[in-house]
């Protein structure tokens, strides 16, 4: 499937740069502090301990959000229920992370089970606190008004009348940068972002699906999948291969629609 690179496609990258980031003072802070015993280790062992477990404890713990995300929408559970359940099992292969690093530069032997569950709490503790970082500071990003960044007008020093300025009809437009334009043609959900689709390219914005659909008043189109809604202008063709059916958008981008909503699509004179 072709379609335009978005203007700022590199913004995934630019995430994880970010979080490591945070991760890299995350473990040196916990290295000049030397938790859990690890004072007596030389500042340079601390350091290179904590940051890997840093690092790892990102790769392990980093996945769960697009986890949940596709967990939440397709069976309807508690998000809340789901990190936690998230969370006690990713805590599981970083426990023996935690054990591997703990026992170089060896010799690597199993420790006893009382061993093992006193480093799983104490795991979990860290593991849930970051994870809980990670997700407010996502919220508080998703929280922010759209209107935040636009400019601000300075007035004039001799008043004229000036007409009111139009407020835009549709709210999920003002999320996007202006070099994308205002032809919405598809939304797709990944992890906690969405993907809008324009004639212009694409721009992931920090958005859930269900969230940006309530902020697409005025445009005619309908979610055809439960990680997909597509305007009704932007649908050129039908694909069919067997009892899978897929939309052929403008700028070639192609759509699924569930079994579910072929039906509605047809009902609807879109298909």
């Amino acid at each position: 499937m072709t379609q335009p690179a978005p203007p700022d496609s590199d913004l995934p990258m630019r995430r994880v740069l970010i979080d490591l980031s945070l991760m890299t003072l995350i473990g040196v802070v916990l290295a000049i502090i030397g938790p859990f015993g690890s004072f007596e280790m030389p500042l340079a062992w601390r350091l290179v301990y904590w940051l890997g477990l840093a690092y790892a404890g990102y790769a392990i713990y980093r996945p769960i959000g697009g986890l949940i995300g596709r967990l939440e929408h397709s069976l309807a559970l508690p998000s809340a229920g789901l990190w936690v359940a998230a969370v006690v099992v990713a805590t599981v292969p970083m426990t023996a992370v935690v054990l591997l690093l703990g026992s170089l530069p060896g010799p690597i032997s199993l420790p006893g089970a009382q061993v093992i569950l006193a480093t799983y709490a104490s795991v979990f503790v860290i593991g849930a606190a970051v994870t809980a970082l990670f997700y407010a500071l996502q919220s508080g990003k998703t929280a922010q008004p759209a209107l935040a960044n636009r400019p601000t007008t300075v007035p004039r020093s001799a008043p004229e009348p000036e007409p009111p300025a139009v407020p835009r009809a549709i709210p999920f437009l003002d999320r996007l940068p202006p070099e994308l334009g205002s032809d919405l043609i598809a939304l797709e959900m990944e992890d906690h972002y969405v993907r809008a689709h324009t004639a212009l390219g694409s721009d992931l914005v920090l958005l859930r699906l269900r969230d940006a659909l309530g902020e697409l008043d005025g445009i005619e189109g309908m979610q055809v999948h439960r990680s997909w809604w597509v305007a009704r202008h932007a649908v050129k063709d039908v694909a069919r291969e067997g009892r899978n059916v897929r939309l052929l958008l403008d700028t070639g981008i192609e759509a699924p629609v569930s079994r579910a909503n072929v039906a509605v699509l047809r009902d609807a004179g879109w298909i």
